[in-house]
């Protein structure tokens, strides 16, 4: 950390705005405990979206007395990340619009901030301090909808408070962070392999994509050059899961508009998917697969198998396409416009619904293995959906073509080498995952994690959800909720 130059704030301003006026996006910004040097360190990365590559910039600000100048006037997820940085550091926001707590309730202790090195290992937590501030809409006729943060089924916690007139909604505001876990605090001095391990944890449906980005990270950061078809066999993983995935939302967006037959064919193909996994893998959601420098399955899948999945999936999607009741619902429904998108950070499907190139894969994939994947600028429910079909037929044919070049065998962990004493690295990664872009970061010291920084897709999109919403009907929420299908515990992490 100490031989990595950094910049002043000033500086750092400079250079974030001119790279997103370049078409750069900002990937994440974390802030890191030096309490040896009584500093913050604060790190930027953004992405270049004409190759992939992720760029690191870093300034440092007193830990005492903890002042950062806001980026938020520029970038809409740059204000979020800071928020997240003053619930959990303590930071003072200069310049920011709206400086209210983003991660912390109401009744966390106001001056508790658990990723500083120093901070208590238990607190006590009043019962209650007050509640959520949310932004009254007054006027003739206009109401309030409570929903969450309890929900039915099998639903993690989050708080959606309407305001609407008749059917029509005026103003949709999510309060999250119910299940906020301290993933990164508990990062804190693991084990190389034991913080994948725990990544595979951040979000249940995305085990694969958080395991290989933390992976590639900790990779980066010790410099081991990993094996090209170990590299294959991670991609394998990362499809296996998005197609099981796209599969399962597209019938469950079919179960909002009343086809329900159509979500228990997608059930039964996800059904099927899952059993390759374990056949394959060991497990159903892909978990204990990935190590440092290595992946380990136990057959490659069947491409056989495959192939007649998707060939049900055709049949599946057909129905569905050609039901007019269904596209009634799906055409115009949910709109988020491609100004809004790239204001807000989107990525993923949810950015390339509304015209928004965003996929890593076109730079990390053997040219083999590279979807041509397009945009739907449509903005909709339908665009989405189309690019979760998409998505799906993709991962299975990128599977099939793995499974046909490589040959079966167990692929194990790699060695780290010798570690170099009191030398702090720093690693980066982004991938994509089925909903998008992953980022993780890592400082690692004595081959030992003292910090991770992670960022699912879902942080990003979530405000996103709001901004869609408007204009749309009561009854269109669950539709257009599961049409962008956001992680609860991928974000409260």
């Amino acid at each position: 950390m100490k031989a990595t130059p950094t910049l002043s704030q000033s500086e750092v301003h400079l250079s974030i705005e001119r790279s997103l006026e370049d078409g750069d996006r900002l990937a994440s910004i974390f802030a890191v405990d030096d309490v040896e040097h009584g500093q913050l360190w604060v790190i930027y990365l953004t992405l270049n979206q004409r190759d992939g590559a992720l760029t690191r910039t870093m300034t440092t600000i007193d830990r005492y007395r903890p002042k950062l100048a806001s980026l938020a006037a520029i970038d809409f997820s740059a204000g979020r990340f800071e928020r997240e940085m003053a619930d959990l550091y303590g930071v003072e926001l200069i310049g920011h619009p709206q400086p209210m707590r983003l991660v912390k309730h109401a009744h966390w202790p106001e001056d508790y901030y658990p990723l500083r090195k120093d901070a208590p290992r238990s607190v006590e937590f009043p019962p209650t301090s007050g509640g959520y501030p949310f932004v009254e809409v007054k006027g003739d006729s206009v109401y309030e909808i409570p929903v969450g943060p309890i929900h039915a089924g099998m639903i993690e916690p989050g708080h959606f408070r309407f305001s609407a007139v008749g059917e029509s909604i005026l103003k949709m505001k999510a309060r999250l962070w119910f299940v906020h876990r301290g993933v990164e605090k508990l990062m804190e001095n693991r084990s190389l392999n034991d913080a994948i391990t725990l990544a595979e944890k951040v979000s249940g449906d995305t085990s694969a994509g958080h395991s290989v980005a933390m992976a590639r990270a900790i990779e980066n950061a010790l410099g081991v050059a990993v094996d090209p078809e170990i590299e294959e066999l991670r991609i394998c993983l990362v499809e296996l899961e998005a197609a099981y995935n796209h599969i399962n939302d597209v019938g469950a967006i079919a179960n909002d508009v009343g086809l329900g037959i159509i979500n228990a064919h997608a059930l039964n193909i996800k059904e099927s998917l899952l059993r390759i996994n374990k056949e394959s893998t060991g497990s159903r959601l892909l978990r204990g697969t990935t190590r440092v420098s290595g992946t380990s399955f136990i057959s490659l899948p069947d491409p056989d198998k495959l192939g007649k999945i998707e060939a049900d999936f055709d049949e599946l999607v057909e129905i569905l396409m050609s039901s007019s009741v269904a596209m009634d619902r799906f055409v115009g429904a949910g709109y988020l416009s491609n100004r809004n998108a790239l204001m807000m950070g989107c990525t993923g499907y949810v950015a390339m619904a509304s015209g928004i190139k965003d996929d890593l894969r076109e730079f990390q994939y053997p040219s083999w293995a590279r979807p041509v994947h397009g945009v739907a600028p449509e903005g909709d429910v339908l665009a989405r959906l189309k690019l979760r079909i998409e998505g799906a037929k993709q991962a299975l044919e990128i599977v099939r073509n793995i499974s046909s070049r490589l040959a079966v065998k167990q692929r194990t962990q790699g060695s780290l080498g010798s570690p170099e004493p009191h030398d702090e690295k720093i690693g980066i990664s982004a991938l994509q995952g089925w909903r998008g872009r992953i980022v993780h970061s890592v400082i690692i010291q004595d081959n030992i994690v003292k910090r991770a920084k992670i960022v699912d897709p879902s942080f990003m999109n979530w405000p996103a959800l709001a901004v869609a919403l408007e204009g749309s009907i009561v009854a269109d929420f669950p539709l257009v909720n599961k049409s962008f299908n956001l992680s609860y515990a991928g974000n409260d992490l």
